[in-house]
């Protein structure tokens, strides 16, 4: 497996109530990457300023943080050109297959939302996996919860700060030179998935299996009643001897965006599941739900918690 290690910087509306937001709301004006071989060994490097085509203007905190000046980017070429030759250099000429990895969650989405705004093919069908390195840098280094910015985890592996931070070359290599010193494989099995393009269908759904967890990713619904009257979207399932599991405490949602239920297995005890139902540009909504095994004591704190939240919907319901 061989690894593209990117990082973008972005520019967006000075004012919020900009219209093109809802356009577009963060502009890429830089790439940055690097490929790594199957050692973690860097082997080539891409970098390209893009000149912008929404914005006119640099935003002051963008300006501020990453030292460019929208005199700089005029001369240069668009996205399209620019991320038509990224994705060609991505390909190469190796049969290989790659990886993305990024620093956090959002380069590739809006990697994604560039690519669709300016009317240039998606990268491929349904979830996209990769590396969140920021993640995990936690999981190998940390609580596994925590998430800490670029600079803090060059400093807690002791690397040598010779590139700029806050531009795409450079925390590009930041990035690179931090998954190769993460070692721990319960991180390194632990791929995410960019839920930019959804599974079309049922058939092509996610369903993964980790060291101490289940993930599902849904299809897109058109309401969120739909959704949670889907049975594979609320089933209840052992993800380790694979049996439909009863459940001790039905599905809840203390908040209206995230569901819990608990079951018993027979063979391995109580499963907590939670379901968070997110919304797609277009208004639809889908499920992520994770499956893990938790302890009698924890599955308690659940049923307060499901006791709690109906005491306050009631309550709810009679001030209304």
């Amino acid at each position: 497996m061989n690894y593209i290690v990117l990082d973008l910087e972005w520019n967006q509306a000075a004012d919020s109530a900009d219209e093109r937001c809802r356009m577009l709301t963060f502009e890429i004006i830089e790439i940055g990457a690097v490929k790594l071989n199957s050692r973690m060994e860097i082997t080539d490097r891409f970098h390209e300023l893009i000149r912008p085509q929404v914005y006119e203007e640099m935003h002051k905190i963008t300006e501020r943080l990453i030292h460019i000046h929208m005199d700089q980017l005029q001369q240069c070429r668009t996205f399209p050109e620019v991320a038509g030759d990224f994705l060609q250099w991505c390909r190469g000429t190796s049969a290989q297959p790659y990886l993305f990895a990024t620093w956090g969650p959002m380069d590739l989405t809006e990697l994604q939302r560039n690519m669709r705004f300016f009317g240039m093919d998606a990268l491929g069908k349904g979830p996209l996996r990769y590396y969140d390195v920021q993640k995990l840098f936690s999981i190998a280094f940390e609580d596994g919860r925590i998430r800490r910015n670029l600079e803090y985890a060059v400093d807690f592996l002791n690397l040598e700060k010779e590139k700029q931070f806050h531009r795409a070359m450079g925390d590009a290599i930041y990035t690179a030179q931090i998954l190769r010193n993460i070692k721990d494989p319960i991180a390194l099995q632990r791929v995410s998935y960019d839920t930019f393009q959804l599974p079309w269908d049922h058939k092509s759904e996610v369903h993964v299996v980790f060291d101490n967890y289940a993930k599902y990713i849904s299809r897109p619904f058109s309401r969120k009643e739909e959704l949670m009257a889907d049975r594979e979207v609320t089933s209840t399932r052992c993800y380790l001897c694979h049996r439909n599991l009863r459940r001790k405490i039905r599905w809840f949602t203390p908040n209206g965006k995230h569901y819990y239920s608990v079951s018993y297995c027979d063979k391995h005890g109580f499963m907590k599941g939670k379901i968070r139902v997110r919304k797609t540009d277009d208004d639809r909504v889908y499920a992520v739900k994770t499956s893990k095994f938790i302890t009698q004591q924890e599955a308690q704190e659940l049923l307060a918690r499901k006791e709690h939240a109906g005491q306050a919907h009631k309550s709810r319901r009679r001030h209304s």
